[in-house]
């Protein structure tokens, strides 16, 4: 018996290249790519069709990249683990395994991020809790080196990407999904600015290491807010790919614009 309550649309990789196209993805984009799979509706193949379908597009001289972090590898006392007991701590700090770039899952990147990492000819940056993948013609250039430290400030993967003059698309999330915003938090000059000392378990010499790195304390509670203003300031247009809102922004002019604006609204 047919449905009629469906309110979902089904989508073909064909759809997927034709709509995306009409959002103004491109051959030789670079492009930081955040997506939620399920509000496109039904992709017949799921998260492997909506990657083929764009890296069809950008094609051999375009790059896709997405992030791939691991925020559970972080102190307890950073609030990462706040379903499991304080009593738990030391043995969380003992044992969680070290980030291995081949095998460690990114942890709430959605699926098709997840599966992206693991994609033919995939490189995966260094961090072991803010990792970015990449795949395409600059992706060794993008993952090559990710200061622990430096995880979204100059030559970040982040800043790489401003460095290409590549865009971000949102798929279906916003702006609190936007990565590239960070990069401005670190360029931006606000009296807030706060650093910290994070600790992760890593691989040194093969042997792991709880490593403790003094990094920007990130701070996300205004992205929505940003997004909302500059979509006005730019008319950025939203575009529609199945059910999904679906923003292709040059991320240049979002993070020069984002940088002055949390000068002037940050305090």
């Amino acid at each position: 018996m047919m449905n009629s309550n469906e309110t979902r649309v089904i989508l073909t990789k064909e759809d997927l290249i034709q709509q995306f196209k009409n959002c103004g993805v491109a051959p030789g984009q670079t492009i930081f790519v955040h997506t939620s799979l399920k509000s496109l509706g039904f992709v017949v193949g799921g998260a492997e069709t909506l990657i083929r379908a764009l890296l069809e597009i950008v094609g051999e001289e375009g790059t896709l990249m997405m992030p791939s972090q691991t925020w559970k590898n972080l102190d307890p006392s950073t609030g990462v683990h706040w379903e499991e007991p304080q009593e738990w701590w030391p043995i969380l700090r003992e044992h969680w395994p070290a980030y291995d770039k081949e095998i460690t899952p990114a942890i709430g990147m959605g699926v098709v991020a997840e599966m992206f990492r693991k994609w033919p000819g995939a490189r995966r940056t260094d961090h072991p809790a803010r990792s970015i993948a990449a795949v395409g013609k600059y992706a060794d250039y993008i993952t090559e080196e990710h200061d622990l430290s430096n995880i979204f400030g100059e030559n970040s993967p982040v800043d790489k990407l401003y460095k290409l003059d590549g865009y971000v698309l949102l798929i279906g999330v916003g702006y609190d999904k936007n990565t590239s915003l960070h990069l401005a938090e670190t360029r931006a000059d606000f009296p807030s600015k706060k650093f910290a000392d994070e600790s992760s378990a890593i691989l040194v010499d093969g042997q792991r290491k709880w490593v403790t790195y003094n990094t920007q304390a990130v701070d996300d509670v205004d992205f929505v807010r940003i997004g909302k203003e500059y979509d006005e300031a730019h008319q950025v247009k939203v575009h529609k790919v199945g059910n999904a809102e679906v923003r292709l922004i040059r991320q240049r002019s979002l993070v020069d614009w984002a940088t002055d604006w949390m000068e002037k609204n940050r305090v």
